[in-house]
């Protein structure tokens, strides 16, 4: 293995994909190579944050329902035929009237339309996971890729304390902005990302108002954008920044 093929793992070690034999020998190189040494520590840092990021906490609820469903079902002998609930059908049920049936009819419209709105909203949650996982697949990319080279810089316009690391790649042309601390922005109001081209500022996605630590995909390709600046936008973001930038950061060369 080349002193340049060392100097291309620090994004494999940060995420702990060397196997042994490249663990041990990028770990000697790491005592005699600064930039390696740094930019690994920042990759592992950003790893670290990423992992915050898209955790999520279940609702207190959940174990008591958990627990309490459990107490209500009773578990059958393994291999024991299923047993069939007795059917007690009376004269009363047999002779049901029509009103009683036509109510049982009115309720089911009812029960069906509701049903269909469920189903929409299911369908809704799965395209929102899918997104989820197709970007947190891109993330995990970027942060692994060979050539990942990153940044890391405080960011005081978005929270006392906050700070932003960037990670670029080269060869997939695309960057992760990864925050720390960072405040709530005031109602209604988002944070928005924006490449710099040259002064230009072009749209690269919206950070979630309501978490202090998160990783974002930003939104299209690198391509020569020199920097990366933050706004504070209307809710669902803006062609064109409306204030001034609360961040700048140069992207790692």
């Amino acid at each position: 293995m080349t002193t340049t093929d060392l100097h291309r793992l620090t994004g494999a070690h940060a995420l702990h994909a060397l196997s042994d034999e490249e663990s041990v020998a990028f770990e000697r190189h790491l005592a005699d190579c600064e930039s390696c040494a740094q930019e690994s520590a920042e990759l592992s840092s950003t790893a670290a944050r990423l992992g915050l990021a898209v955790a999520v906490t279940p609702p207190p609820a959940l174990r008591a329902q958990v627990l309490r469903r459990i107490a209500t079902v009773r578990q059958q002998t393994p291999g024991a035929p299923a047993r069939a609930l007795p059917v007690r059908v009376g004269l009363r049920a047999r002779t049901l009237s029509r009103w009683t049936l036509a109510a049982c009819l009115a309720a089911a419209t009812a029960l069906g339309g509701t049903a269909v709105w469920q189903h929409q909203q299911a369908e809704d949650a799965r395209d929102q996971a899918r997104r989820a996982v197709r970007a947190a697949d891109e993330i995990a990319a970027v942060l692994a890729a060979p050539d990942a080279k990153t940044l890391a810089a405080g960011a005081a316009g978005l929270g006392n304390g906050a700070t932003g690391t960037v990670v670029v790649s080269p060869s997939r042309d695309r960057a992760v902005f990864v925050a720390s601390g960072t405040a709530r922005p005031p109602g209604g109001k988002v944070y928005q990302l924006w490449f710099d081209d040259g002064g230009t500022m072009r749209p690269a996605g919206l950070m979630d108002p309501g978490r202090s630590d998160q990783a974002v995909l930003m939104q299209g390709p690198v391509d020569r954008a020199s920097g990366m600046g933050i706004t504070v936008e209307p809710g669902g973001g803006s062609k064109q920044p409306t204030t001034d930038p609360v961040a700048l950061m140069s992207l790692p060369t």
